[in-house]
């Protein structure tokens, strides 16, 4: 069932019970006025007034019923349907889910839900303002309700996350063939006020009787698919499987494990040497977080930091992390080791932290340590974030005295001219780029290229993952400041780092 469009829905009750209040105020007064003026029998005159006053209670007893009628359906709709799009809100969806599933039992038919999220709606809303942000949301669930079949439902979950019901399937190529035409309708740009956005959809879908037989577990069976097709690179359709029950729960395993591991202390630093390729010595370390669990042993980073980015627990690890590096920077310069700079990866949820600044301000007030020696690495994608203010929370840095290192650079989507007005000091080379020297995929250039860009805009530029001599040989050559990667060190612990520094002392 497709969502129908009310017409008259700007028309309240309240307007016309107002509008009728005037006028039948009006005529009362008129029409009493008009006898006393035409009706001279006193008889006459008290049945006329009799009869205007009985018709004035009859059509004020109709009208009433009529606007109680009326205002009780209004709030039964908005009651079941979003405010902005007009469609269907979640609890709508839920009762029409719950009639198809019990005409699906009694036919023993099937249907298919799919649970849809918008790809970076935020990025949208923070760059281009949340009114550009609402235009978005009612064009998109418009172009989705166009793919529909007759029968399906399509309503707003909430946010950038949107609900189909399709109530009858053959077979579950059929949901998959929906959720691919729902997906092609996001190739062409929406026209919002004369701006052309580009928007990709994310889509996971849940199957009765082959998946959930309820309305809980199959929109949670849904939402669960839309997640691994989230992981998989947006902008595509998975369906849901056992395989992906167990990977969920998994994945809820290692966040409620994560919520305790601070408090337990759970959470290591290990630190990568940064080489200078002209002295060949250690003039910094970059701060690599490291989890070693007490119920999953050394979980890779790559398996939680992305949990801890979602649950928001990347906020307090980081600033965990933040603080650990500086002590340990200068408990090394107090035993008499050399000064280093000290980088540290800052996560998009930090660098939005209203207060993440004063914090950083705060931790090297606490620990003692020169904002010179700080260098905070974020990526291309979190400094091209949200514009504006993401410029005026970079210069905000350099006035603390703070070192920007843009990471991964190569990978992102940052124009020249943005590059240009960032207040920064370096950019890192993606090993990606750096692996690629040694097999002809165009790495030579590209290195090369972005060693260019760097000097012309008077910055160091350090390269990530350097594992062999020819790297190494070829990177010195086109005087690139730094390197780190495996040919000098891998990420090591303190302990390791102060027989390392002994050594080369």
């Amino acid at each position: 069932m497709k969502s129908k469009k009310h017409t008259f829905r700007s028309i309240s009750p309240l307007k016309v019970a107002i509008l009728y209040i005037v006028v039948s105020g009006g005529w009362i007064l008129f029409s009493n006025r008009f006898l006393e003026m035409t009706v001279t029998n006193q008889w006459l005159f008290f049945e006329l007034a009799t009869i205007k006053g009985s018709l004035s209670v009859l059509l004020t007893a109709v009208l009433l019923y009529f606007l109680l009628r009326w205002g009780f359906q209004e709030l039964t709709h908005e009651t079941h349907h979003d405010s902005l799009t007009g469609l269907p809100n979640r609890l709508l969806f839920n009762e029409l889910l719950k009639q198809a599933l019990a005409q699906a039992r009694r036919k023993r038919g099937q249907l298919a839900v799919l649970f849809l999220d918008l790809d970076r709606f935020k990025l949208i809303n923070d760059t281009m303002g949340h009114n550009l942000g609402d235009l978005l949301l009612k064009a998109v669930a418009e172009r989705i309700r166009e793919t529909l079949r007759e029968g399906d439902t399509i309503a707003r979950q909430g946010g950038d996350e949107f609900l189909v019901l399709l109530s009858e399937i053959s077979h579950d190529q059929e949901a998959l063939r929906v959720s691919e035409r729902i997906l092609g309708a996001f190739t062409q740009p929406f026209v919002l006020e004369d701006n052309e956005v580009y928007m990709s959809t994310s889509i996971g879908i849940g199957l009765y009787p082959s998946g959930g037989s309820d309305i809980e577990s199959l929109v949670k069976q849904a939402d669960t698919a839309m997640y691994y097709a989230k992981e998989l690179g947006r902008n595509n359709c998975q369906l849901f499987t056992n395989g992906l029950n167990i990977k969920a729960n998994e994945r809820l395993s290692t966040e409620n494990s994560l919520r305790k591991a601070l408090a337990r202390k759970e959470f290591v630093l290990h630190y990568q040497p940064q080489v200078d390729f002209n002295k060949g010595c250690i003039v910094g370390l970059e701060a690599l977080v490291r989890w070693n669990s007490k119920e999953h042993g050394l979980v890779s980073p790559l398996s939680f930091i992305p949990i801890a980015e979602e649950t928001g627990l990347i906020v307090p690890i980081g600033e965990w992390v933040l603080e650990t590096a500086c002590r340990q920077n200068m408990a090394w310069r107090a035993q008499g080791y050399p000064l280093m700079r000290m980088a540290v990866n800052i996560s998009a949820r930090q660098f939005r932290e209203p207060n993440f600044i004063k914090r950083v301000a705060e931790i090297l007030e606490e620990t003692g340590m020169e904002p010179q020696w700080l260098e905070l690495e974020i990526t291309e994608s979190i400094a091209m974030e949200n514009g504006e203010t993401s410029l005026e929370m970079l210069r905000r840095f350099k006035e603390l005295g703070v070192r920007i290192s843009i990471d991964d650079f190569g990978t992102g989507f940052s124009s020249l001219n943005y590059l240009r007005r960032m207040p920064i000091d370096t950019l890192k080379i993606d090993q990606s780029f750096v692996r690629d020297i040694s097999t002809g995929d165009n790495g030579k250039e590209i290195v090369t290229a972005i060693i260019q860009l760097a000097k012309n805009l008077r910055l160091k530029v350090v390269a990530e993952g350097v594992e062999t001599n020819s790297q190494w040989s070829f990177l010195k050559d086109k005087r690139c400041d730094e390197m780190q990667g495996f040919l000098f060190s891998k990420a090591i612990t303190p302990q390791e780092m102060e027989l390392l520094l002994s050594r080369l002392g």
